[in-house]
């Protein structure tokens, strides 16, 4: 039963008690739509914000791995040539060169929740449209559209990991969302492969691409910055601001990228992705194709094709978990890292021996470690950001340096496109030279990443944060 009571308010008060509605019993804020009821807290939001962002990256790998997976069918129906296909890819990855560093600064512009919304429908609807593609330049024209929008995903989680998680979670954080990739790349053969044998072309394109559209529901309701949100424990978020706090440079404008391309801790990031992602994309879009080219069929060689995703996945986590505990234990943040930079930069090198064997077995072992080690560096490579530049700058670096993976990997692609069709005479040593390059640019950029990202003069003028 209700009962009606007449509230006398006092002249200069009016604004009081709606205020006294908006904070509930611990004195946490309160949404205004909640009204009267207490607005419930979701324990470690945190971590649900960083689920979210990894199912963005599966959602985001599904859908760039349909090419890759029906290439093999596809080069059959429409008569294309190794060159052709490297062609095919290397359009997604000049978009995606340019879309990185656009979307990085679109980032730090219009904030983290409106940015991910914008590619991430932008991308889906792409996706669901693909099948209108008739020949390789349509084909060619929709993967380069696809690539502006998904270019987004890593800058943009990179951001709201910076925004979410204090810096000794950070890694394991960057892990979890980066994890997406393998895990999106490991799951992709049985949803694409088993649409398009069991409906053809169009389902396989379409169904990944609704995924996108699922996606954005949920992030619009859930993602809001820490300060800001009502459903996150007050415990929480004092946790999260004082860390953000420790982490403060002084309040400036977002610097330009000219002045940014002058720190040598900007170079040392974008090295870290641009010497060792090219390395997984050509795993990534091109190892269906490489298991044929050994001999191996695909239907009985899909357990190679989605163990190094999962071993992939495994480094990630393996990375960002002991880098945190380093930290904890007192190593500094910068030798934390580089740790895991250095152990990454030498693993990769395994895939130098997969020249000498045609075995499936000793070829999925070494391609497993491989790219476990390539993910404990490319975990590393993308936290670097969060841990070197203020949240004016943070998504831009992760843009720069996304470019300069997407760059290497066309250089890549061009080499394996040019290289196997005219070793084609060789058999399964037809991708011989670039398994022997693949395994060697890792280790490079380890060099170059453990000479460039330091404290510097910058660090003492505050121009990046120490490490």
């Amino acid at each position: 039963m209700r009962c009606g009571v007449l509230r006398l308010k006092p002249r200069g008060s009016v604004d009081a008690p709606r205020n006294l509605f908006h904070m509930n019993i611990q004195g946490e804020p309160r949404s205004p739509e909640s009204g009267f009821h207490r607005v419930r807290t979701i324990p470690a939001l945190r971590w649900w914000i960083g689920g979210l962002l990894f199912a963005s990256t599966v959602i985001n790998y599904v859908d760039r791995q349909t090419l890759s997976l029906l290439a093999p069918y596809l080069k059959q129906d429409y008569h294309w040539t190794n060159t052709d296909y490297a062609n095919l890819v290397i359009a997604f990855r000049v978009a995606y060169a340019i879309g990185q560093t656009l979307n990085g600064r679109l980032m730090d512009r219009i904030g983290t929740k409106r940015g991910l919304t914008l590619t991430v429908l932008w991308y889906s609807i792409v996706s669901v449209l693909t099948p209108l593609a008739r020949g390789l330049y349509s084909f060619m024209g929709f993967r380069f559209f696809l690539a502006l929008g998904e270019s987004g995903n890593w800058p943009g989680a990179t951001k709201a990991v910076s925004e979410w998680f204090p810096r000794q979670e950070r890694g394991l954080a960057t892990a979890l969302f980066d994890s997406g990739s393998s895990i999106g790349g490991a799951i992709a053969p049985f949803i694409v492969l088993w649409l398009y044998f069991r409906w053809g072309t169009r389902p396989a394109f379409v169904v990944p691409g609704l995924l996108g559209f699922l996606w954005l529901i949920v992030w619009r309701r859930l993602y809001q910055p820490p300060q800001d949100h009502p459903r996150i424990s007050a415990a929480e978020r004092q946790m999260i601001l004082a860390d953000q706090k420790e982490d403060e440079t002084p309040a400036r404008t977002a610097p330009r990228w000219r002045d940014l391309l002058k720190l040598p801790q900007t170079w040392g990031t974008i090295i870290a992705r641009s010497f060792t992602d090219p390395v997984w994309f050509f795993i990534a879009d091109w190892f269906p194709i490489y298991l044929v080219a050994k001999g191996i069929a695909l239907k009985s060689g899909l357990i190679a094709v989605w163990i190094p995703f999962i071993a992939a996945d495994l480094g990630n986590f393996f990375s960002g978990w002991l880098s945190g505990r380093l930290i904890k234990r007192g190593w500094s943040v910068g030798n934390a890292r580089k740790a895991l930079v250095v152990f990454g930069g030498i693993g990769v090198a395994l895939l130098i021996p997969t020249i000498f064997t045609v075995n499936l077995y000793l070829l999925t072992l070494l391609f497993g470690l491989a790219t476990f080690s390539y993910a404990s560096f490319t975990t590393i490579a993308n936290v670097l950001p969060s841990d070197l530049y203020g949240k004016e700058s943070v998504a831009t670096v992760s843009g720069l340096s996304g470019t300069g993976a997407a760059l290497g990997t066309i250089v890549v692609f061009e080499l394996a496109g040019h290289l196997s069709d005219a070793r084609l005479a060789t058999g399964t040593h037809l991708f011989d030279p670039l398994m022997i390059i693949a395994g060697l640019i890792p280790f490079v950029g380890m060099i170059l990443v453990l000479l460039l990202v330091r404290n510097t003069k910058a660090t003492d003028e505050d121009l990046v944060r120490r490490i």
